[in-house]
């Protein structure tokens, strides 16, 4: 038995969408399988050599958790793992691990869940599904977590450019967690929630300069994490200048996500590579299939 898993990254909030919107990239998180006498975990990329190498390996750990809950033991692996999802830099690297321990405990152990059991429980273990969904679905999810259901909403026929700008700074979601407000006022609450019916809206109907728009007037979390991001207002501002329709956090932060026209990334990248020599540049794309698992030859 050998088969590769392959999960796209993702960011997720996308100013307005706070827990509940999230767009799948190509940045993936690859993992080649294959029975063994014993579980070892392989790193291909470098980042990934700080984590076990044993069945203590977060991805392998987790998907033996999934095993147990469905009654199940996996029989141990080698995975030789490979990631472009840089980590704690708010690119939906947790969330693909997790994915992807799910997918390795499905395939492994033939659980034969759907694509909506996966999305549960993925959600379940993340604690909400804006990143989980897009790497299990791909394209943009915009999706509701309550105590009982998970529901999403995929769309798949955005076209547009992304440019993921990385300092060079990891931002844990926790700390970024910290600084956000315990509750808001029925106010606030309701202009935030209009602010992201109006940015969803956009998206669908086209109009991405007013999805750009609303992504600069959330209220749920730029306002209070722009202070652990100093760089977000500047490349927020020298983004707009050279033609992004639309910058945000990419998840927690710090990566700040900008939305171009399709086929402009790469000259909006050496634009503001002038003025920001210091910052790592992802040209990017909107994955549009969500996690794979194929078989692969002996």
């Amino acid at each position: 038995m050998r088969f590769v898993i392959k999960v796209p990254g993702s960011t997720a909030n996308l100013g307005p969408g706070f827990d509940s919107i999230g767009l799948a990239v190509n940045l993936y998180l690859t993992l080649h399988v294959e029975q063994s006498t014993r579980w070892e975990v392989i790193p291909l990329s470098e980042e990934l050599e700080i984590f076990p190498t044993d069945e203590s390996h977060f991805i392998v750990h987790s998907a033996l958790q999934v095993a147990k809950w469905n009654n199940m033991e996996l029989p141990p692996c080698k995975i030789k793992i490979s990631s472009e999802i840089p980590l704690a830099k708010g690119l939906g690297s947790s969330a693909a691990a997790i994915v992807a321990a799910i997918e390795l405990a499905n395939a492994v152990g033939g659980l034969n869940m759907s694509k909506q059991d996966k999305l549960v429980l993925a959600s379940q273990m993340e604690g909400h599904p804006d990143n989980v969904g897009p790497s299990l679905y791909g394209g943009l999810v915009i999706g509701c977590q309550t105590e009982q259901a998970v529901d999403v909403t995929v769309l798949q026929e955005l076209q547009f450019d992304l440019v993921g700008v990385v300092p060079n700074q990891k931002l844990l979601t926790a700390a970024s967690r910290e600084v956000l407000p315990p509750s808001l006022s029925y106010d606030e609450a309701v202009k935030a929630g209009a602010v992201g019916n109006v940015f969803v809206a956009a998206l669908m109907t086209g109009d991405y300069q007013l999805a750009g728009k609303m992504m600069k007037q959330d209220r749920f979390h730029q306002p209070y994490r722009r202070k652990l991001v100093p760089h977000f207002g500047i490349i927020e501002k020298l983004a707009e200048e050279l033609g992004a329709f639309g910058v945000a956090l990419s998840g927690a932060g710090p990566t700040v996500m900008c939305c171009v026209k399709q086929g402009e990334g790469q000259v909006f990248i050496e634009s503001l590579k002038h003025a920001l020599p210091e910052m790592t540049y992802h040209h990017l794309s909107i994955d549009q299939m969500g996690s794979m698992v194929y078989q692969t030859v002996s």
